[in-house]
């Protein structure tokens, strides 16, 4: 499959690193130009010189903005008004240990509302931006980087979970709102990878426990996420390969889909 995005402009968030960044090249290597988005300038520019480097032949940009807040996701629209494409992948998790309910008791408002304001609002701000201007012209594609959590919730990680069930609904929403007009909406679920935010938390725990990184993970895996077929954290570029397809032109009767790449931790057929 020749997956061809040459002349579309595509927004990653959050892809300084981890799951964006991996969509952010593939995103290039098929010939989209690309915009990067972080928090902090320093990683930007630092992502976009890289880029530059290893694709000289695509335009590659970046944006600095915090999208928890109306604010940031204004910035990012006043410098970049319209797009082909948009993955919302900008998020976070409070990764934490469970010993029982009293630790879900402790979670502040604060983690609910923020988890709420990065992982939910932020697609939400830029897709109803974006997604009109894309039904005007025929031709569009928005996705949501979701999680197996928001189908299979973690005890230890509620806020999370509720924040990527969310996403779904928005997802499937703005996929019914769009119908028939050559406008896709879909989210990807992804299942434990070696991003940045998973890969520091088991680097983390295989030090604390004097392990290696990979048998950090096979504990993870044992312990939490059991039923994998892979039986291994999949790789960001795994994911990035499904996100990329999906906005394809391949992809044009795909829309309103939750696409797993979980490694089959999920435990259901459809």
């Amino acid at each position: 499959m020749n997956i061809n995005l040459s002349g579309r402009k595509a927004i990653v968030t959050g892809s300084t690193a981890g799951i964006g960044r991996a969509t952010a090249e593939g995103l290039a290597r098929a010939g989209a130009s690309v915009v990067i988005n972080g928090r902090g300038n320093a990683r930007v520019n630092e992502a976009v010189r890289q880029m530059q480097q290893a694709f000289p032949g695509n335009n590659i940009s970046g944006i600095a903005a915090d999208l928890a807040s109306p604010e940031g996701s204004e910035a990012l629209i006043a410098q970049v008004p319209d797009a082909d494409i948009l993955v919302n992948n900008a998020g976070t998790a409070y990764i934490r240990d469970y010993n029982g309910i009293e630790d879900i008791a402790k979670i502040p408002d604060e983690d609910w509302l923020g988890l709420f304001q990065l992982n939910v609002m932020s697609g939400v701000r830029l897709s109803r931006h974006y997604l009109p201007r894309m039904a005007g012209r025929g031709w569009g594609r928005v996705v949501f980087v979701s999680s197996e959590s928001a189908v299979n919730i973690p005890k230890e990680m509620i806020d999370y979970g509720v924040s990527k069930t969310a996403q779904l609904a928005v997802s499937r929403g703005l996929a019914e709102a769009v119908a028939g007009t050559g406008v896709t909406v879909n989210a990807v679920l992804p299942g434990p990878t070696r991003s940045e935010i998973l890969g520091n938390f088991m680097a983390k725990q295989a030090e604390a426990n004097g392990t290696t990184r990979e048998e950090a993970e096979q504990d993870f895996l044992k312990a939490m996420r059991s039923t994998t077929l892979i039986q291994r954290f999949a790789t960001t570029d795994e994911v990035a390969n499904m996100i990329v397809y999906v906005c394809s032109e391949q992809a044009s009767a795909t829309s309103g889909a939750a696409l797993r790449v979980d490694g089959g931790v999920v435990r259901f057929l459809a």
